[in-house]
């Protein structure tokens, strides 16, 4: 996109999955400069190795902590805010860390930003956000709700934030894919939580366009989603066997973890009676009402004939489909070529 030419582009979080995949898309371009924000030296130190590219800038920090933003977002035009705590588990044991990195730190992100003109904030939600039953999720959807009141301040001379939210990303950094991978190189039973769990299914890329249709067409307190396709465990496990060459291999029923969801919701009902149908993608509109209460008699919606957009109405893929997916994917090209797959 031409908006980013001879600009300057921060992401936080930006050693992460959504990180690196940004990067690949963006490297080539005439972007000015790309700010890594992250607490972790390691990976920020693998990176620069791996890309050694000038217009990758390097800045150790923590969203929690509100100076260390301070020097990254100075001359800043457009920041990816991706930093967060993602495991629902270990959520559940430290949700106080899910609100101090979730919450806390997302608002700093957001006042900062605002102080000093970014001109457009994109920050990464997630389906577990809606009808959240784990302290993952409700961090996130108050991390919404920070996102839309701090909108409600603002015209769009000024920051200009806006929300995606999507589910499962396939072969991300602590997802289920590369564990599978794993137990079935070490010849380990393959660990299934729940066969008939569902979960939307996209990848890396997907995530990053999603990310770039919100920079083009999201507003202030706007929430973009992907419509994405659905599929069970049992069948992205059955598809990740049959790909790798093993039918045979056997599979361990252990159970949901703590704070997990049968299936996953991308829109609520309520929302999808105002939503916008863009194609691919729905625009949930922020609610600009005020707190006079007179208007909720005169504006409301009528919600009964909705219903929720979740992973176990929408399109299912089939085995053939999956199986395309997991090929396709770039992440696994490494994992595929070792067991021989071309």
């Amino acid at each position: 996109m031409k908006i980013f030419d001879n600009k300057i582009l921060m992401i936080t979080g930006g050693t992460g999955s959504f990180g690196n995949a940004v990067l690949r898309n963006f490297l080539d371009t005439n972007v000015k400069e790309i700010r890594i924000f992250s607490r972790d030296e390691l990976k920020q130190d693998d990176m620069r190795r791996d890309y050694n590219n000038d217009k990758l800038k390097f800045y150790i920090g923590d969203v929690r902590d509100i100076n260390s933003l301070e020097d990254t977002i100075k001359g800043v035009d457009f920041i990816f805010h991706a930093a967060a705590l993602k495991q629902v588990p270990s959520c559940e044991f430290y949700p106080m860390q899910a609100v101090q990195t979730n919450i806390i730190g997302t608002e700093n992100v957001l006042n900062t930003a605002i102080k000093y003109g970014v001109k457009k904030v994109i920050v990464l939600s997630t389906d577990k956000a809606v009808y959240p039953i784990n302290a993952m999720g409700i961090s996130k959807a108050m991390m919404e709700k920070v996102v839309v009141a701090k909108s409600r301040s603002l015209d769009d001379n000024e920051t200009i934030i806006c929300c995606t939210r999507y589910g499962n990303v396939m072969a991300s950094r602590g997802s289920v894919i590369p564990q599978f991978i794993n137990q079935i190189r070490e010849n380990k039973e393959i660990t299934i939580t729940d066969p008939n769990m569902t979960r939307f299914m996209m990848s890396l890329d997907d995530a990053v366009d999603l990310v770039m249709f919100a920079f083009e067409h999201g507003g202030n307190g706007d929430i973009i989603v992907q419509k994405s396709p659905a599929a069970t465990i049992k069948l992205l496990a059955n598809s990740l066997k049959n790909i790798l060459n093993c039918p045979e291999h056997n599979v361990k029923i252990i159970g949901t973890r703590h704070g997990e969801k049968l299936y996953e919701t991308l829109l609520t009902r309520e929302e999808m009676v105002s939503a916008m149908d863009m194609d691919d993608y729905y625009r949930i509109k922020s609610d600009t009402r005020d707190l006079n209460y007179n208007q909720y008699f005169v504006d409301g919606e009528v919600i009964t004939e909705a219903e929720d957009y979740h992973s176990h109405n929408t399109r299912r893929l089939d085995e053939n489909e999956m199986q395309e997916m997991l090929l396709n994917l770039r992440e696994l090209q490494p994992d595929l070529k070792e067991f021989g797959i071309n």
